[in-house]
């Protein structure tokens, strides 16, 4: 580790998402140092992963290492937010998985611990954190391309997978529902793009129309906020189909004043190899923007977030309002599969 970097540990790596936020640490210079993980098989499969880094045998001998001012975690949704909290108090920043939080209770308790303790809680938003399809999008919006941003549309479609799935991943009360899990990118999208620092709920659905013997599971959702700085609408679901080549057909359509943006995030289906795939369109045409070169900054700012006590990376109150949308639109939410 060079001068201007940090160490982390990582308590729970439930969900394989842990595997590109320690990458996009290590690729900044940080250096991971320890991990604890209750699941054994899990355990042992990380370890393979990470020969060089140091298994520690408890959570506390994580917590406890003052040389590791970082704490990372993909627990078990419903396990993040309380052991952030410990994290935090025990003088700890927290870069989590999506979602960070499963219920209203948890982000009231998450909200007035980092207040007290003046820790970074950070949830690692990949859907525009690791797509640099997304991340130049944002840079065009921001130098005025598409003139002002009214609105944006946001398509969360995943593979499900049932197979390799544990059994939480159906729960609701451990996973915390479609619209809190995978919608919470697209309300850190909705708040981005259009600028919004507040919103609410306008309406919202949820449904379980193809996995009936799992009752708890939701594999449908939609909704649609409004925010002071414009709208946004939502659909996120598990219906990616075993054809196309990858998990999923991941959309954002950002609408301007003066034009708009598509970024189709992982496939350009029937067109371009790869992934990261942007369009704008404007007054002076349609073309295609190649993002293979595009800096990924999230990793590296967080780590001088964490150096130096600023949020470049994420502002605190950002990152708690996409949470709360999430967990708003999912509490609101008409099931529409729901026993009538």
């Amino acid at each position: 580790m060079g001068n201007g970097s940090i160490r982390f540990g990582v308590v729970g790596t439930n969900h394989r998402h842990i595997h590109g936020q320690v990458s996009c640490l290590t690729n900044a210079g940080a250096q991971f140092v320890s991990f604890f993980e209750t699941d054994k098989a899990l355990a042992e499969e990380f370890a393979q992963r990470y020969p060089d880094v140091r298994r520690a045998r408890s959570e506390a001998e994580v917590l406890e290492d003052p040389s590791l001012p970082l704490l990372v975690t993909a627990a078990i949704p419903a396990d993040r937010a309380p052991l952030a909290v410990r994290a935090m108090r025990h003088g700890k920043d927290v870069m989590t998985d999506k979602p960070g939080v499963t219920t209203l209770a948890q982000l009231a308790e998450l909200r007035r611990v980092q207040q007290e303790t003046e820790r970074i809680f950070s949830v690692c938003f990949s859907e525009r954190f690791e797509t640099r399809s997304t991340v130049k999008a944002w840079d065009l919006v921001r130098a005025g391309a598409i003139g002002r941003v009214v609105h944006t549309l946001g398509l969360g479609p995943h593979r499900i997978n049932r197979a390799t799935r544990p059994a939480w991943f159906f729960r609701k009360e451990r996973l915390g529902g479609i619209l809190t899990d995978v919608g919470s990118h697209q309300a850190d999208q909705f708040l981005l793009f259009t600028g919004s620092t507040q919103a609410q709920v306008v309406a919202a659905h949820i449904g379980n129309y193809a996995n009936e013997d799992k009752p708890e599971f939701e594999d449908f959702g939609e909704v649609m906020w409004r925010g002071n700085g414009g709208t946004g609408y939502v659909r996120v679901d598990w219906y990616t189909p075993d054809g196309l080549q990858t998990w999923g057909d991941g959309r954002l359509t950002i609408l301007g004043t003066d034009g708009y943006i598509e970024v189709r995030k992982y496939v350009d289906i029937a067109g371009r190899p790869g992934i990261d795939h942007l369009f704008l369109v404007d007054g002076q045409g349609t073309r295609y923007v190649d993002c293979a070169s595009v800096v990924l900054p999230y990793g590296p700012a967080l780590i001088r977030d964490v150096l130096d006590r600023t949020e470049t990376a994420m502002p605190q109150t950002h990152c708690f309002l996409a949470c709360e949308l999430a967990l708003e639109a999912e509490a609101r939410a008409t099931n529409l599969t729901a026993p009538r």
